[in-house]
């Protein structure tokens, strides 16, 4: 298999390459998105099956008030009173949020992961501190949202929005409550005029939900994200498209929902992935054992391993035994015939690269300072959705699917990476100079290679006319790796498959979640 991938034709992935790294930066492609005009709003979508959630009625919303009632009239002439006086920048903020809340959050978590995204320097005496939840504004500050860390907050944030969007949707059809536009004809309508029910709302439905998930992810951020979440709020109202009392029961419904996940992502032993000295000891003496060189960090001085023990997080598609069935079997022994093949052919391609390959290379670098593999894949659905006219519930449940997917496919990942505690290319020989940085963690599998597997997966049973799209940017992403010294044909070719497995997963739950029906 490993073969296989060394022989794809790095000149066809150049074409593609090239004209995405042509683009703009991720604001300024979607800055101007157009206000989310549902094809389907998808009523029925208060029956889809949730994530965590054990009912979509697990939260009591109150029933509203009626459209005639002096308090309903009130929240109707405070839109009007908006809508009398807005400036330039009062539009602007209509638009932004009018492409839909899904996007907007999800770009906003892009740019948080990036801003996170920076390993701590080391300590005067050689070791490194490590970020703390519990005082998360002291240096490192928390989190460092490495590749790991960021797929488990984008699955946290989208499936949490998936299940309070469902609910959502839930009341909105037990209740019926018209749009305020529709109850009052001189309100105007500041977006796509709909008849989808507006109590509760599901702008506000976003900003609690994603509001609160903030303070388990994000600590440092929580005032910035609630400014951004009233921001939306008052969006919907000066837009005409929710009445202060949409607002309330959405918000309050939102965070309800959030706790849930909160709670879970309390206990699913992501705190403790970042070991100790005595684990990441016993990494290198359990290689030893079985005759193998272990991996060890070539920083200076010597960094500890990445998230070692991420590979125990529970994931959302499947259990815990599950990822050890997924786990591949082992890489070639470091002693072996073949693992001096593997080590010379990644030589073959950095000792002369050419411009081709440096570009497929920093294409899918995705490391430092960057939103991670995870969010490289987020911005390609989420720029592949904006034309396909979904519903904003449906924008959820399709993030919720993929970010479960690239979190699982971490899971997977880490746990392979840890089990065999492979070196890396740039160990073996150490003539081999990277076209890109080295992680700072073991290779075999390659975790570009595994998300990127998952990610094509789901997304071509999403958008089937672009199947072949996606797998081939995930061959590309995994040879990226090879081209760039950082991972032997194997990892890359066995990561994908992986992937391609996790992903099957979160294929199992859209095909059984009633959002096809």
């Amino acid at each position: 298999m490993n073969r296989k991938i060394i022989s794809f034709a790095v000149s066809g992935l150049v074409l593609i390459v090239i004209g995405l790294s042509c683009k703009k930066s991720i604001s300024d492609r979607t800055a101007s998105a157009p206000a989310l005009n549902p094809s389907n709003q998808d009523l029925g979508a208060g029956n889809w099956r949730t994530v965590l959630l054990s009912r979509p009625d697990t939260f009591a919303v109150a029933a509203p008030a009626a459209t005639n009632t002096p308090g309903y009239l009130a929240d109707l002439n405070e839109i009007k009173g908006y809508q009398k006086n807005l400036s330039s920048g009062d539009q602007e903020r209509i638009q932004y949020w009018n492409a839909g809340g899904v996007l907007r959050w999800n770009e906003i978590m892009r740019g948080l992961v990036a801003k996170y995204n920076l390993p701590p320097y080391q300590n005067p005496d050689g070791t490194y501190p490590i970020p703390s939840s519990a005082n998360p504004f002291a240096y490192p500050l928390f989190p460092f949202a490495n590749p790991p860390y960021a797929a488990r907050a984008y699955a946290y944030v989208s499936a949490a929005q998936y299940d309070a969007l469902v609910a959502c949707w839930h009341y909105k059809q037990l209740y019926n409550r018209p749009r305020p536009y529709a109850v009052d004809s001189t309100i105007q309508v500041k977006g796509v005029k709909t008849t989808l029910p507006s109590y509760p709302s599901e702008a506000a439905v976003l900003a609690g939900v994603t509001a609160e998930m903030m303070k388990l992810l994000f600590p440092d951020e929580i005032a910035n994200i609630q400014q951004l979440a009233q921001q939306q709020e008052l969006a919907a109202i000066e837009s005409g498209a929710a009445a202060r009392s949409d607002i309330s029961a959405g918000e309050a419904l939102g965070r309800q929902v959030a706790q849930q996940f909160i709670a879970r992502g309390r206990t699913d032993r992501a705190g403790a992935a970042v070991g100790n000295p005595a684990i990441w000891a016993g990494f290198v003496t359990q290689t030893q054992a079985t005759g193998q060189i272990p991996w060890s960090s070539l920083e200076l001085p010597a960094r500890p391993p990445m998230l070692p023990l991420f590979g125990k997080v529970l994931p959302f598609l499947f259990d815990t035994n599950t990822v050890v069935t997924l786990r591949p079997g082992p890489p070639p022994s470091t002693s072996s015939d073949e693992m001096k093949s593997q080590t010379q052919q990644v030589y073959n391609y950095v000792k002369n690269p050419s411009r081709d390959n440096m570009g497929v290379v920093q294409y899918w670098a995705d490391g430092v300072g960057t939103y991670t593999p995870s969010g490289h894949w987020d911005d390609i659905a989420a720029e592949d959705f904006i034309p396909r006219n979904f519903s904003e519930v449906r924008w959820a449940r399709n993030m919720a699917l993929l970010n479960m997917a690239l979190m699982d496919a971490g899971i997977v990942c880490w746990n392979t990476k840890y089990f065999y505690f492979n070196p890396r290319p740039t160990q073996m020989n150490p003539a081999i100079k990277t076209l890109t940085g080295i992680p700072n963690f073991p290779s075999y599998i390659s975790g570009h290679s595994t998300f990127s597997g998952a990610a094509a997966t789901i997304l071509g049973h999403l958008i089937p006319e672009r199947a072949g799209v996606y797998n081939t940017l995930a061959q590309q992403a995994s040879m990226s790796r090879v081209i760039g010294g950082i991972h032997y044909p194997i990892d890359c070719s066995t990561g994908l498959v992986v992937g391609q497995n996790v992903g099957n997963y979160a294929i199992q739950r859209a095909t059984s979640d009633g959002a096809e029906q």
